[in-house]
Parts: structure tokens; C-alpha cells; sequence
């Protein structure tokens, strides 16, 4: 088998760690340092696209949705919202790590079909939670991959997106009916309890990494209800 080839470091802002970008053949992975295993495999993507597909089921009739990513990634989320929304819409991908947008500028992109050349996607630099405090009810769709889950590992301030004050100020973002979906690597009965309180209507998928197979992810997903 032929070696990982190191490709890119990238620092994660407020002493987070470091990414490692590396490939094998067509293969990429990055890597948190000081944490085993990978964050990201190019091979494994199913969850990342059931990600945008349960949490953009409800607008694939509309012509002009508005979606917030969070977490741009090896960019399969992206790619996936993109191919559920209208020809009218707008995908805004939020990524606070600027050589992770390189990456996908580069031979990355090729995994995901290129998706930041769709016109109808834009690049947001930066904390996603910036957008989110606008709170003016702009988005038919949130769609968070930007950690392990609703506790926040690569980046401890991601840990806002989760709690009480996050959810309320994502609420406010959300149009009526909008969705919220969050990807996490394990089910977490107190998050769904802390969405309900927020005034969601949630519920939680699990779903593969891989077509059918490998490790078993959550999909939580909380709608706002129509006034």
C-alpha cells in the first residue's frame, strides 16, 4: 500500500490544534493533532450528504432557498445542499479555517464535484456564528458540521452552537418552518431535550458513513414551527 503523502498544515484558531492534509492516490484525510483517528476521510461521505438531504428535505420545491453551511470540510455537505435547492437559490458555506477553502480549491475539490464553482454558493470567512447573531430570520435551512457534535472538540467556542443562548439566537435566524440540522458523531439524549426547550420540533436519524456501512452517525434535526 503506498504511504500518506503530507500535503498542508493548518492552525485552528484559538490554540485549537492542527489540521494535517494528506493523500494516498485519489484517497485524502485530515487528521487533528493529538486526537486518534481521522476527522475527515474522502471515502467516507454518506453522512456528511444526509446531512444536507434530511435538512433540506423540506425546501426541494422552492426555487430561491437560502441554506447556511457550517463547516465547509472536504465539501460533500456543500455539494449535497447544492443539489437539493433550486436553480434560484443561495448556499452561504461558513469556514473558519481559510486553507481548508485552498484545500477545496485544489485537487480536493475533485471529490465533491467542485461545488465552490457553483454559482449559487459563496464563501463566508469565518466564525458561523457570526452570521447567526444577525437573528433576522433569513434561512430556510442550517446546516451545522463544524465539530464532533453538540460538545465542541476542535474548536471550545463552537460549544455557543449548543447551548440554550445558541439555539435561541439559531431560532431567530431560522425562517418559519426552517430547519436546523446538525451532524454529530453520537446520539446525545439531553441535546434533543435542550432543542425541544428551545421550541424545536426535533427528532434525530442515524445514519452510515458510507453507503450502508461503516460507523454509525447522528442527524439531529430540529424544525421551527410556523407561527
Amino acid at each position: 500500500m503506498k504511504p500518506w503523502v503530507h500535503l498542508g498544515t493548518a492552525s485552528i484558531p484559538n490554540n485549537g490544534g492542527e489540521l494535517k492534509f494528506s493523500r494516498r492516490d485519489n484517497e485524502f484525510s485530515i487528521r487533528l493533532s493529538g486526537v486518534r483517528g481521522e476527522l475527515m476521510n474522502s471515502r467516507m461521505y454518506g453522512s456528511e450528504q444526509a446531512l444536507s438531504e434530511l435538512g433540506c428535505a423540506h425546501i426541494k420545491q422552492s426555487d430561491s432557498a437560502q441554506v447556511l453551511v457550517g463547516g465547509l470540510g472536504m465539501g460533500y455537505t456543500l455539494a449535497a445542499a447544492l443539489n437539493a435547492v433550486g436553480p434560484s437559490s443561495q448556499v452561504t458555506v461558513a469556514e473558519l479555517i481559510p486553507e481548508v477553502v485552498e484545500w477545496n480549491k485544489g485537487p480536493l475539490g475533485d471529490c465533491a464535484g467542485h461545488p465552490l464553482q457553483d454559482s449559487r454558493s459563496e464563501v463566508y470567512l469565518g466564525d458561523v456564528a457570526d452570521l447567526l447573531l444577525q437573528k433576522n430570520e433569513h434561512y430556510d435551512a442550517i446546516l451545522l458540521d463544524v465539530d464532533n457534535g453538540p460538545e465542541g472538540i476542535t474548536q471550545k467556542d463552537n460549544n455557543w452552537l449548543y447551548s440554550v443562548e445558541g439555539l435561541d439566537d439559531i431560532y431567530k435566524s431560522l425562517k418559519p418552518e426552517g430547519m436546523l440540522a446538525i451532524w454529530s458523531a453520537g446520539y446525545d439524549p439531553m441535546f434533543v431535550i435542550r432543542l425541544k426547550k428551545a421550541g424545536y420540533q426535533a427528532s434525530t436519524k442515524t445514519v452510515r458513513a458510507h453507503a450502508g456501512k461503516g460507523s454509525k452517525h447522528t442527524i439531529f434535526l430540529a424544525q421551527k414551527p410556523w407561527r
